[in-house]
């Protein structure tokens, strides 16, 4: 491994503390490698705050100058709540910026890379461009296709049941991935169930089960979305009930800056989402538990695929160890 894909797993490292906080802002990651090899962290801020790469100059200080900085993504260089960070690294007279990745944002696209360059800094572009791109992956998709990043939940048995037949589900996972799975929830901007699972459940859909790592700002709970209509006592009030097209539903939240949308259920719901391929990641938590037989919940209801040829065929993008459980992630086939 060279140094610079060192100081990049570094600058991922970074934003992964932040990954909660900075929607509909990119969590982006950078890293200050003075001249003399001392080195300053940045991550970017909550919205209206600092991007990454001005918490790693500012921390630095004098130091910047003659430096390296490392960036998960793209410097921006247009003026938003902040002003652009490529005049925040011209000022500071870094000679070096390693880019792990391009911002596909129309108002950056390039345009970042290109005025380092013009201001004679030596720019380096796709070190750790593989790392960065999974870590930033919702935030691309939106930017790219103005929906948000769509992934799909579930707890289930090593044999892919999610309730006993008399619909009792609680705990079906253990703590430690209840935990992850709030994690998961505060890093989506909004949360989607089914009326259905309201009624039978009446979740409140909150992050009270994880803490953000400490130092970097509170969790928030996610917007929450319902399909169908809920009574107004209903613990996800407020929210937003909706009956229409499921895709509308994405292109207006993408619209309102929901980056990524977390799918909770139920099996019906995460069905049509599936049979309509608008589901970008499948997340499970497998538990160490058989019901062993026919007759418990699945994870969808509706039909499934009619024969071998036409199963989705996708890949396994990561399987974690839980606690007890195995958490594994799925990206689905092309639609």
């Amino acid at each position: 491994m060279t140094a610079d894909q060192r100081w990049m797993e570094r600058a991922v490292a970074n934003a992964a503390r932040v990954r909660h906080s900075t929607s509909p802002n990119p969590w982006v990651g950078a890293v200050v490698v003075g001249a003399d090899g001392s080195t300053y962290d940045g991550a970017t801020e909550p919205p209206g705050g600092r991007h990454a790469e001005r918490v790693a100059l500012d921390a630095a200080g004098a130091a910047a100058s003659g430096s390296t900085v490392y960036t998960t993504l793209e410097p921006c260089n247009h003026t938003g709540r902040t002003g652009p960070c490529t005049e925040a690294l011209i000022e500071a007279s870094v000679a070096r910026v390693v880019v792990a990745t391009g911002d596909p944002d129309p108002q950056v696209a390039g345009a970042g890379i290109a005025r380092l360059e013009a201001a004679g800094i030596d720019v380096t572009v796709g070190v750790g461009a593989d790392l960065a791109r999974d870590s930033l992956g919702p935030y691309l998709h939106h930017r790219r296709t103005g929906r948000p990043f769509v992934v799909a939940k579930f707890g289930a048995s090593l044999d892919g049941r999610t309730a006993a037949p008399d619909g009792s589900s609680k705990w079906i996972t253990s703590a430690e991935a209840r935990a992850d799975a709030h994690r998961l929830r505060a890093e989506s901007d909004a949360i989607l169930v089914g009326a259905g699972t309201v009624r039978a459940d009446d979740p409140s859909l909150t992050v009270r089960d994880w803490e953000p790592p400490e130092g970097t700002p509170a969790a928030i709970d996610p917007r929450r979305i319902v399909l169908g209509s809920v009574t107004p006592t209903a613990k996800v009030q407020p929210c937003l009930a909706w009956d229409g097209p499921l895709d509308r539903l994405l292109e207006r939240l993408g619209d309102e800056g929901v980056v990524q949308l977390l799918i909770e259920g139920g099996a019906g719901v995460i069905g049509d989402f599936h049979r309509a391929g608008l589901i970008d990641r499948f997340v499970v938590y497998q538990a160490p538990l058989l019901f062993g037989g026919d007759d418990a919940k699945g994870l969808f209801t509706g039909p499934g695929a009619p024969s071998i040829g036409a199963v989705d065929r996708g890949e396994f993008v990561a399987v974690d160890r839980v606690g007890p459980d195995l958490r594994i992630e799925f990206k689905p086939g092309p639609s």
